[in-house]
């Protein structure tokens, strides 16, 4: 039977997705664990620390001691049933938060109290408010806070651009957190170890303090609800029915984010969160309304994560948004191919349950839909002109390194490997760079993509070396000069004779390569320019400085030819020998790329960031506040590529973990000195 649960006077169906985040380490898995457990789904609360959590399962989550993967396990409440996605903290690992947010019911947002994690929970705070999508933040750790809540709130309120509702005040003894008051209900808590909490009466000397925090939170309520401003003006106590209502249109359309306390690792305050999941959040229905999908239409779902298995294959973690899918039954993706469902599991951690069929508002694993990329959705219909449900873009790349199979047999199974890890994670990119004859891997941070490099050893069996990513330098010229190039060779038969006559001259940084002739009494018969042309070219490809060279101009102004010696192949060869002895003596120099780098920080560690900077041979542009974010600046430099390796590494360990960058390419520069003698070939 379909659960059906109280949401002020409306009524939900199906099965929720609860969505939990936050900053690295704030104990959002904990919270996971805590949740389960007083659900009835654990026989007991599991531990990170030990490695015996439902959730960060993956070898590579209990090797790093964090999570680098959503997590997904199924409750049941008091008859309702619910999924919760645990979604990595570190910003490294945030693709999965965009991807599966705005599928989401509800995200909780758990949260300390503590100044340096607030612009890690600006950031996820702000991608959340991005898709509209509901956000309850958990205050966790209130057994270690030393700070009064309402201090707290202040702290926290920067980090969101809706208003934080507080729905508790701690009770305090000695300095420590026992329990709290629920300013809606009017009572008072006193917390117990991995237990529900006790109702007692609330302290007298308390009740100051609760009047005047419940207080605050009416007039909020207030704000998007007349009647009841009128009842606040008039003295009048509104009733309890109304107040909760209110709390959850506010929750439902975004006015507030709820404020709740607790600690994850001691169990406490998890029962007053899993009545607000209950009686405040909405299900399926209000998430399909503000993506804009019609209630009407064929069975539709979203994949919110792509897995590749060792045996099973290709496993879609998707949400059902309408409808119901039967196992076996053919689905279409968004580019118009099909693909038959081959199984489907309910997921509680590492493990699984087979299931008959998919309902409204399921998360479950779906198998075998090879032609659904993570991020999109399928239906049993056609999908033209569905919106896009997922509207923000992966990050690019901030961190990259060379790549190379130990096992030259292993490369083909790279090739193969990384395309499937590239299709879990939009973040990561795997790039073939031709032109440098290198590998690379890039993603969002050493982290990132030293976990990356594990899972290639343990799931597909591939080691790699990793190195340096090369920079692709040029070398360009700074003098005229005329050279001869000349090509004979004589042999049994015919033999060979080129001989040409050219200038080479420097061009503006960035005009490439142009070729002329100005032969006069066909010394050089026309048949051959094009030759000589492309012997020009060939030479251009490694230069005195062991680069290609670029922004030269190449003129054929003479030369001689045999009626039976000369040949194109002879031509092109002189031309290759010509330009390779000009390049040599016409003042050669190297040039680097030079990137704009974009830096988005925390306002305090903008004078480390400056010095990053500085000290990697960048000019300062500018630096200005971001717009629209508080407490955050943005700082405009120019730095040569060769000074960005490990650039991410050092700007998050000075802006705790959460600067960034953007870049593109500017200009060539000339490089002198210690830079140019760095860059030269071994």
């Amino acid at each position: 039977m379909t659960a059906l649960s109280r949401f002020g006077s409306t009524r939900v169906e199906g099965t929720r997705l609860v969505g939990i985040a936050g900053p690295f380490q704030s104990g959002k898995t904990t919270l996971l664990e805590a949740l389960l457990s007083r659900a009835g789904g654990l026989a007991r609360q599991g531990k990170v620390g030990d490695g015996s959590s439902l959730g960060d399962f993956s070898a590579e989550s209990r090797a790093h001691a964090m999570s680098v993967d959503p997590n997904f396990a199924a409750a049941e409440y008091l008859g309702d049933r619910y999924c919760f996605v645990d979604l990595p903290g570190s910003v490294e690992f945030a693709d999965p938060l965009r991807v599966a947010a705005p599928i989401c019911d509800v995200v909780i947002v758990v949260c300390e109290a503590d100044p340096r994690k607030i612009p890690g929970l600006q950031l996820i705070l702000r991608s959340l408010e991005e898709v509209g999508v509901p956000r309850i933040l958990f205050l966790n750790k209130i057994d270690q806070a030393t700070a009064r809540v309402r201090e707290t709130l202040a702290m926290l309120q920067p980090a969101s651009r809706t208003p934080l509702l507080l729905r508790q005040i701690p009770i305090w003894q000695n300095g420590i957190a026992t329990g709290f008051i629920d300013l809606a209900l009017e009572r008072a808590f006193v917390y117990r170890e991995h237990a529900p909490s006790s109702i007692v009466d609330v302290p007298a000397g308390e009740v100051p303090r609760e009047k005047e925090a419940r207080y605050s939170m009416l007039e909020k309520l207030a704000d998007y609800d007349d009647a009841l401003m009128e009842e606040l003006i008039s003295d009048i106590e509104p009733p309890r029915d109304q107040i909760f209502d209110d709390l959850a249109r506010d929750l439902r359309e975004g006015h507030a984010v709820p404020l709740l306390v607790g600690s994850a690792e001691r169990g406490n305050g998890v029962t007053r969160l899993w009545k607000a999941l209950r009686h405040e959040t909405s299900g399926v229905e209000a998430t399909r309304a503000r993506l804009h999908i019609p209630a009407q239409g064929p069975p539709l779902a979203q994949v919110i994560r792509t897995l590749h298995t060792a045996h099973g294959g290709k496993v879609s973690v998707a949400r059902v948004l309408r409808g119901e899918f039967a196992d076996g039954a053919t689905v279409r993706a968004a580019n118009g191919e099909e693909d038959r469902i081959g199984g489907i599991s309910r997921l509680m951690g590492a493990s699984s349950t087979r299931q008959s069929v998919a309902k409204e508002g399921d998360t479950l694993a779906f198998g075998r839909l090879d032609h659904v990329a993570n991020g999109e959705a399928f239906a049993l219909g056609k999908l033209d002109g569905h919106p896009a449900l997922i509207t923000a873009a992966p990050a690019e790349p901030v961190h990259a390194l060379a790549v190379a199979v130990k096992d030259r047999k292993d490369e083909v199974r790279l090739s193969g490997a990384m395309t499937k890890l590239c299709e879990e994670d939009a973040s990561l990119r795997y790039i073939n760079d031709a032109d440098m004859g290198e590998m690379r891997l890039a993603g969002q941070g050493d982290m990132h993509l030293r976990v990356t490099i594990e899972r290639l050893a343990a799931r597909y069996g591939v080691n790699v070396e990793t190195r340096k990513a090369a920079v692709p330098y040029r070398e360009t010229i700074r003098s005229s000069v005329a050279v001869r190039g000349r090509h004979k060779k004589q042999s049994g038969g015919h033999g060979q004779f080129g001989d040409v006559a050219l200038t080479l001259t420097p061009l503006a940084r960035g005009e490439g390569f142009k070729f002329a002739e100005t032969v006069h009494g066909g010394t050089v018969p026309r048949q051959y320019f094009q030759s000589v042309e492309h012997g020009a070219q060939d030479a251009l490809k490694v230069g005195p400085l062991g680069f290609p060279v670029v922004d030269v101009a190449v003129t054929l102004t003479d030369g001689s030819y045999h009626a039976v010696d000369s040949s194109d192949m002879a031509f092109r060869t002189a031309a290759r020998i010509g330009v390779q002895e000009g390049l040599a003596k016409a003042n050669p120099v190297l040039l680097e790329p030079v990137l704009a780098v974009s830096l988005s920080v925390p306002s305090d560690g903008m004078a480390r960031a400056t010095a990053l900077i500085s000290a990697r041979r960048g000019q300062i542009l500018g630096f200005d506040a971001k717009p629209d974010w508080e407490g955050w600046d943005v700082l405009e430099a120019l730095v040569p590529q060769a000074e960005m390796e490990g650039l991410i590494v050092e700007l998050r360990s000075a802006t705790s973990g959460v600067g960034s960058f953007t870049t593109r390419f500017n200009h060539m520069a000339e490089a002198l000195g210690k830079a140019a003698e760095a860059a030269r070939p071994k």
